[in-house]
């Protein structure tokens, strides 16, 4: 028998590939595992030729590439926002359900260039469905009127879990990976340019890290095709107020990225 070639080889584990991804997607998967998790040989196996790739249509811009696989079949088939809220239903994938009022998806613009990612509703968020309306909401907004100068419905805010944990305690990290992929996708179809996140959990979750946000606030980052700038949460800034001015250079920061006019003093933080 002669041994078989390279080339063979590679066109069997290609067809083997193709095999496991329409059984995948028979079983009501959204796709194939992303390339990160394929070994070298199936990289090699599945690469484009060099005329495919000369006709391959590039990625929206501004926009991240969608994950292959999705915990939740069909949610990367959601359209817009409305699409995605339907999407989510009246929620029960976590044990934050059962204690909740309202889900709290997110308001402002759909397509908004700035976007901000808490980490998640308190009980005035919770009594109105809606994120950011307490306290802590209300200097959000100061921030975003009085310090970059742009109207609250402008942009686009959210959470990261969408369900109020009891006594508003942190978020465990069963519930946030229960509703990361949701907060994921609202970043896929806002596309924003830049992204504030707001405190330690929303930052670690858009970042994948445990770092504390003491030593990633100020600090540029990217996420899904978005620039994220970490900074300390508005409820933080509620009992700690010299701290204020760490935000607001932060704020700066953000407002150079967007081409907007900064103040030499001053500001909503």
């Amino acid at each position: 028998m002669s041994a078989s070639s390279p080339q063979n080889d590679r066109g069997r584990l290609a067809a083997t590939i193709r095999d496991y991804v329409d059984q995948l997607r028979e079983e009501g998967f959204d796709g194939v595992p992303r390339a990160a998790t394929l070994g070298a040989a199936t990289l090699s196996a599945t690469r484009p030729s060099s005329a495919e790739a000369a006709t391959a249509q590039p990625a929206p811009a501004g926009r991240a590439p969608i994950e292959l696989i999705s915990p939740y079949p069909g949610l990367n088939q959601t359209s817009n926002l409305d699409e995605l809220r339907a999407f989510i239903g009246e929620c029960t994938r976590c044990k934050l359900a059962p204690g909740r009022t309202n889900i709290v998806f997110g308001v402002g613009n759909p397509n908004a260039e700035l976007m901000f990612v808490g980490e998640g509703p308190g009980a005035d968020e919770d009594a109105r469905g809606e994120p950011f309306v307490g306290r802590a909401g209300q200097l959000l907004t100061d921030i975003i009127e009085r310090g970059i100068g742009m109207r609250r419905d402008d942009v686009y805010i959210c959470n990261v879990v969408k369900c109020r944990p009891p006594g508003n305690r942190n978020p465990e990290p069963d519930e946030v990976a229960a509703c990361e992929p949701f907060l994921m996708r609202q970043i896929d179809l806002v596309a924003p340019r830049v992204i504030v996140g707001l405190g330690t959990f929303a930052v670690q979750a858009l970042l994948k890290v445990k770092t504390p946000i003491s030593r990633l606030r100020g600090v540029w980052h990217e996420v899904r095709g978005a620039r994220l700038m970490p900074t300390f949460h508005p409820a933080y800034l509620l009992r700690n107020p010299a701290d204020k001015r760490l935000v607001w250079a932060d704020i700066q920061e953000v407002m150079r990225v967007l081409g907007r006019p900064v103040p030499r003093r001053g500001g909503g933080a």
